[in-house]
């Protein structure tokens, strides 16, 4: 069995750090099992969220929506794309149209193959997160953001992830792009797999291919259907 994880929301909370009993269990995992990560994020913040033990026990990590591929610390294989100077325009009209009254800086991040664009900033401390989040549920700042983009931009894609940002690429190069990688039984666990989400996409391709994709609401969901996986899996060996 292939098991498929994102990582923000679904291992972790939101740019934070694995929880300490979780990521024990989690490395025993990766450690008896074919285990995957897909995330929007590149490496350095990966490995800062989940650790070095757990990363390298993974047999890949796709960073960056899949536009960047480790095993290990080697990178397989990595896409290059650069935002076109008016799209990136574009993202700061929006940026000073924005009725969220903060700011932080580092709003429209440049990663391998992607951009990611955040009205309140990459700066954002968690309890400045979280305001966004509430205005973000509240009036749904994102999913506007990324349709008119969409819209103005056909050849590009936007799809909103974790709390606070919005992964912009080309069009074919989201989470989908890494099933090319995987063949047989495939599970893949993520916290967006509604169709505005970075999840859908690979959700989507792992159903078509005959594979389960099961949207958790965190990290706790995700520990305990994981946890009951195990406990099951002893029953029926013993």
């Amino acid at each position: 069995m292939n098991y498929i994880f994102d990582v923000d929301g679904t291992l972790t909370p939101s740019r934070q750090k694995i929880d300490f009993k979780f990521s024990e269990f989690f490395k025993e995992f990766c450690e008896n099992n074919d285990v995957y990560l897909v995330t929007g994020s590149d490496r350095s913040k990966t490995m800062e969220q989940i650790g070095e033990d757990i990363y390298n026990a993974c047999k890949k990590v796709y960073q960056c929506s899949g536009n960047q591929v480790y095993e290990g610390k080697t990178m397989l294989r990595e896409v290059s794309w650069i935002i076109d100077p008016k799209e990136a325009i574009w993202l700061e009209d929006r940026l000073a149209e924005s009725k969220f009254p903060l700011r932080t800086g580092k709003h429209i991040e440049f990663r391998p193959g992607m951009v990611n664009f955040s009205t309140v900033g990459r700066g954002a401390t968690l309890g400045e997160r979280l305001m966004y989040v509430k205005f973000d549920n509240k009036n749904q700042e994102r999913v506007k953001i990324a349709k008119k983009l969409k819209e103005e931009f056909p050849h590009l894609e936007a799809v909103v992830g974790g709390e606070t940002g919005i992964d912009i690429f080309p069009v074919g190069r989201d989470k989908s792009q890494i099933i090319g990688d995987f063949m047989g039984p495939t599970k893949f666990y993520g916290d967006r797999m509604d169709p505005e989400g970075n999840d859908y996409p690979l959700a989507q391709v792992v159903k078509h291919m005959g594979g389960v994709a099961i949207e958790v609401v965190d990290w706790k969901h995700t520990f305990k259907l994981l946890s009951l996986d195990a406990m099951t899996a002893l029953s029926s060996a013993g």
